[in-house]
């Protein structure tokens, strides 16, 4: 569980995935190759990559059975393959309900955000797997450049998974989904910080990271949690400093300092985590701690409670919990 604000917990909830992996359907092209639909898209896209794309419907036209994709403009960036974390501006509707679902270009009370304001909010998924969305609704990513803009059409079940039926969508409804694609990265579902480990600073607690599992935690015996973010880089990685607004992929432990127990563990889930930093989805413990380390850094954060999830209780965590999690920035784009 990356400590994620309400606001993306409640993206997320829109966009639940079930945990057993949907029937990939059958991608279409442009021409309308590879679909068994003649009809190509119900929905019209236009605007440029970057600027919030304007969405009409043929209201008489028929949702397609299989899944229809079109390269709207194409980038001239790096090429996504499958498993890669993307980075996207998304908006995603209904195409018979008018219900819009998500749209990255808009503030949660609706207003339009300006890029004056930082780094706009965007989604994370991993292409052609089960993410923030369900494989089929990604999967037309693979083998896409980034910097593209990517229309994808279907049947609700196949681009929202479970959420559609927890939504209230009916079945014969469509989704379109139109994804700016901003930045992507490969990375091993296995991959971890490597390097000579630092001891702990005084204070902070003593972390043993065996490869390849949840890192052992060990709180300073009788001492009472610090009031403020305490950190250290445990080992010192030699990538690219990590900026607000990137996609970010970790491998990470957390415990309560409390009781000193593990709460949660990417490495429990046997792949890496993501998530966009530094536009308010994470903890403010998260958000500064980790822009302006660099990729392959082990951090250690201890999150003072006002820092962290405050007096919610979240996920079992109990209300007022000082948060100790060991980082390893294994990606980021």
């Amino acid at each position: 569980m990356i400590p994620t604000t309400k606001r993306v917990r409640r993206i997320v909830a829109v966009l639940a995935v079930p945990a057993i992996l949907l029937p990939v359907a059958a991608c279409g092209s442009d021409d309308g190759s590879g679909s068994s639909s003649s009809d190509g898209p119900v929905a019209t896209v236009s605007g440029k990559p970057g600027e919030q794309p304007e969405i009409t419907v043929d209201e008489d036209a028929d949702v397609a059975d299989e899944t229809i994709s079109r390269v709207l403009d194409e980038g001239d960036g790096a090429e996504v393959a499958e498993g890669d974390f993307v980075r996207v501006n998304v908006v995603g509707r209904t195409l018979q309900g008018d219900m819009e679902l998500i749209n990255t270009w808009k503030s949660t009370t609706g207003e339009e955000l300006s890029p004056d304001e930082g780094p706009s909010p965007q989604v994370i998924v991993q292409a052609g797997a089960e993410s923030a969305l369900p494989a089929t609704a990604t999967e037309p990513l693979i083998g896409q450049t980034v910097g593209s803009r990517i229309q994808v059409e279907g049947g609700s079940v196949d681009m929202l998974g479970a959420a559609a039926q927890q939504g209230g969508i009916p079945e014969d409804d469509g989704v379109v989904w139109v994804f700016d694609i901003a930045g992507a990265v490969s990375v091993d579902p296995q991959a971890a910080a490597e390097g000579e480990q630092a001891p702990a600073e005084e204070g902070l607690p003593e972390v043993e990271a065996p490869a390849g599992e949840p890192a052992t935690v060990t709180i300073p015996e009788g001492q009472e949690p610090p009031t403020e973010l305490q950190e250290q880089v445990l080992i010192q990685g030699d990538g690219p400093e990590v900026t607000a607004g990137q996609a970010l992929v970790v491998q990470y432990t957390g415990v309560t300092w409390e009781s000193g127990e593990p709460f949660d563990s990417s490495w429990d889930r046997e792949s890496a985590s993501a998530f966009q930093i530094g536009t308010g989805q994470v903890v403010q413990g998260w958000e500064q701690g980790l822009v302006g380390k660099h990729v392959g850094d082990r951090v250690v954060l201890v999150i003072p409670p006002d820092l962290g999830y405050g007096e919610q209780e979240q996920g079992g965590i109990p209300a007022n919990s000082t948060l100790v999690f060991v980082v390893d920035i294994v990606g980021a784009a």
